[in-house]
């Protein structure tokens, strides 16, 4: 008993060991390692079953097994277990997968990184589900509070998979439930007061739905009238037209349309990693996977070129990446960040090959408020990169006909349509 207790210290103290180095700390021999693991399988996990094995023990985590079941829903929206996640000491994740290779994690794996709550959805999370007794603010929570979050209250995360039982079992006992446009301003209010909703991220003001048998992401303005408020009408509508605009011109971009509510607009977008009232189809952003495989996180153009050096993306769709990238720099759209650029994959491949999901995000956040400071309609120069050039005359032809759009949409106050025709004229001279 003493032996294996000093087989645990050791793990707890290391983290995930081989068996020589197991062997060489503790200064034993193979078969009394074997006959520790066999007699203490309940501490100690064997990661592996041939000669090169690793040896781990368990963490404890508030209200959720050490042995973490991992469930993925289909396009029809049926469930199946297709692995496991195992919570290791040191903060260290084992996912066994059942029908492919297993991944030893340091920290989380990227796809549970990307299922935590986040942004304006996830804000409010600890407030709404104070039973779970998590920080009030994201800013604070760990890696275990997440996997706390996504294992109780992770039915609706983004992406096919979910993760424990107790979510699960959400999912299998919820109704859908669709309403209607003029249902919107309600459900905008809860969305300030407090109501959550799905993980995805992002800071605007957004509450999901299903409206009929679309599953939307729906983004909102306040309607007070105020000057910021006007602006944020204006983008909305930016939005819109950046997204079909992509659409005509066979570029894969997320479907949205705007709405009207009295004095509030509102612009709803279908989720891409939703199918129907309950299907669902895996995805990942590019933030959590580059942090795994590569640690840059420093643009759009150079993560493509990455991953298609490695396989894991087709040249083509690498090239449309750099097409985003310098369209987004076109109008003016400063928010270009790695979770503004999604992949249909598999989250449970370490290295998952990828094919590009429909843009979305696409905006001119150079011009909008911040902090209620409403800034002046005058857009940064965009200039050609090395890693843009091969795409910059379509992208300079797209941004044209946006602007053209932009300057001729009643939606728009005249201001900004004005602005808009300068920055038009601007982009002819090109």
């Amino acid at each position: 008993m003493a032996l294996e207790e000093d087989i645990v210290s050791l793990l707890r103290r290391r983290g995930v060991l081989s068996s020589g180095e197991l062997l060489r700390a503790l200064d034993i021999s193979a078969p009394t390692l074997s006959r520790q693991v066999r007699s203490g399988a309940d501490r100690i996990l064997r990661i592996g079953r041939t000669r090169g094995a690793r040896y781990a023990t368990y963490r404890n985590v508030a209200g959720i097994p050490s042995r973490l079941p991992v469930y993925r829903v289909d396009a029809k929206g049926t469930s199946s277990r297709v692995a496991t996640l195992h919570l290791l000491a040191l903060g260290q994740h084992w996912l066994q997968v059942e029908a492919g290779p297993d991944s030893i994690f340091s920290g989380l794996p990227p796809v549970v990184v990307d299922m935590a709550p986040q942004g304006f959805l996830g804000r409010r999370f600890s407030e709404t589900h104070a039973d779970l007794e998590l920080p009030r603010r994201l800013q604070d929570w760990n890696d275990d509070h997440r996997l706390i979050a996504i294992a109780r209250r992770g039915e609706d995360c983004i992406g096919d998979l979910i993760f424990g039982d107790e979510s699960l079992n959400r999912f299998l006992e919820n109704t859908p439930t669709t309403i209607s446009h003029r249902e919107y301003p309600a459900h905008a209010r809860g969305a300030v007061e407090g109501g959550t909703g799905s993980s995805a991220g992002g800071e605007r003001p957004k509450f999901t739905a299903q409206v009929d048998m679309r599953q939307l992401i729906v983004k909102f303005t306040v309607g007070d009238g105020s000057p910021t408020d006007q602006r944020w009408h204006d983008l909305l509508v930016c939005e819109l037209l950046a997204l079909e605009i992509l659409n005509e011109h066979g570029i894969p971009a997320a479907r949205a349309q705007i709405v009207d509510v009295d004095t509030q607009r509102f612009l709803e977008m279908e989720r891409f990693d939703r199918i129907g009232e309950r299907g669902r189809c895996g995805v990942i952003t590019a933030g959590p996977l580059d942090d795994d495989l590569y640690g840059q996180r420093d643009n759009w153009p150079a993560f493509a070129e990455r991953v298609a050096k490695d396989g894991l993306l087709a040249k083509e769709e690498a090239r449309r990446i750099r097409l985003f990238d310098a369209f987004g720099q076109l109008i003016g759209n400063t928010d270009r960040h790695f979770g503004n650029l999604s992949f249909f994959a598999d989250g449970l491949s370490r290295k998952p090959v990828m094919r590009l999901a429909p843009v979305y995000d696409m905006v001119p956040m150079a011009w909008s408020p911040d902090n209620n400071v409403v800034p002046p309609l005058e857009l940064p120069i965009a200039r050609v990169r090395a890693n843009t050039l091969d795409v910059w005359e379509e992208a300079t032809r797209l941004a044209q006909e946006f602007w053209r759009r932009v300057a001729d949409d009643a939606r728009l106050g005249a201001g900004f349509r004005a602005a808009a025709k300068v920055v038009t004229d601007k982009l002819n001279k090109v």
